[in-house]
């Protein structure tokens, strides 16, 4: 059996974190892979679809990273928490042990989650097709700080002309992320359709809405406007210096499977982070 652990190493609990469990897996007889810097890559990693289990130490952000890792691979994630905001990582890492041992047990709820695969297109060079996204994809303005222009299609019905600082086209678990910062809504992990919000339109008729799972959208960016046109993909940047004309995001063709220690998380995360809340003291004050 293999896992893999994929640490946030600018922390050091979740480095030390990442030994202990590393120690305790080898003396279980597991074969223990850990992904090597960001700033490395994924180089030289064994295929994913050797390993029983994926576990990231650290944020959302380290999750996403062990999402990227994964891919369509259907290998479980298991986020043990160790950063600042915690939302889709699904477990404490006090006990690490005893839950990453559940998660090799096949006792801990299992979610899934949709995924974007997107296609971008650029003025002076080749496209780069099916790029990976848990999260979203964010087309923005660039350091020039000039408001973009822009056509919006869903499935080659024109929607709206806009002017605006970018476009998030996110999943229902990017939907806590940028797409909640840009004004959309929080959406339920269980939908698995796109969530597609303009960022700071200059019109007070842009709306935020929903798409259905089988839905493309698409983004053509005015040729009229000589400004910077950046892509990125889950805080990703897709091309170095590369202006994008063109942007097609459709769900993408696998799910990303997260464990968590209880199914209702999603909402207890949504009343914490959001609310500055529990279920607990909400279910009392009601």
């Amino acid at each position: 059996m293999r896992v893999m652990l994929v640490p946030n190493r600018s922390r050091p609990d979740a480095v030390e974190g990442t030994r202990e469990l590393s120690r305790w897996l080898k003396g279980e007889g597991v074969e223990v892979v850990v992904a090597p810097e960001l700033s490395h890559g994924e180089k030289g990693l064994p295929p994913v679809d050797d390993f029983a289990l994926v576990v990231s130490l650290g944020g959302d952000g380290t999750l996403l990273r062990a999402a990227s890792i994964v891919r369509n691979a259907e290998v479980p994630i298991l986020g043990l928490s160790y950063g600042h905001l915690g939302f889709l990582t699904g477990a404490d890492s006090s006990h690490i042990q005893r839950t990453v041992g559940q998660a090799l047990a096949g006792e801990l709820h299992v979610s899934r989650r949709a995924t974007l695969s997107v296609d971008v297109y650029f003025e002076d060079s080749g496209p780069l097709f099916d790029l990976f996204c848990l999260n979203e994809m964010a087309l923005s303005r660039g350091a020039m700080g000039d408001i973009v222009e822009f056509d919006i299609a869903v499935s080659g019905e024109p929607i709206d002309r806009l002017r605006s600082d970018g476009f998030v086209v996110a999943t229902a678990t990017g939907s806590t992320g940028y797409a909640l910062s840009a004004g959309g809504p929080i959406v339920t992990p269980s939908f698995t359709g796109m969530v597609c919000v303009p960022i700071a339109p200059h019109t007070i008729q842009a709306r935020a809405f929903l798409t259905a799972a089988s839905d493309v959208v698409e983004i053509a960016l005015s040729p009229e406007r000589p400004v910077e046109r950046l892509v990125f993909l889950d805080g990703r940047l897709a091309a170095e210096g590369a202006q994008a004309s063109r942007v097609v995001v459709r769900r993408g063709e696998g799910d990303i499977i997260l464990l968590s220690e209880d199914g209702g998380e999603f909402y207890q995360a949504v009343s914490r982070v959001f609310y500055g809340t529990t279920g607990a003291r909400s279910a009392r004050a009601s």
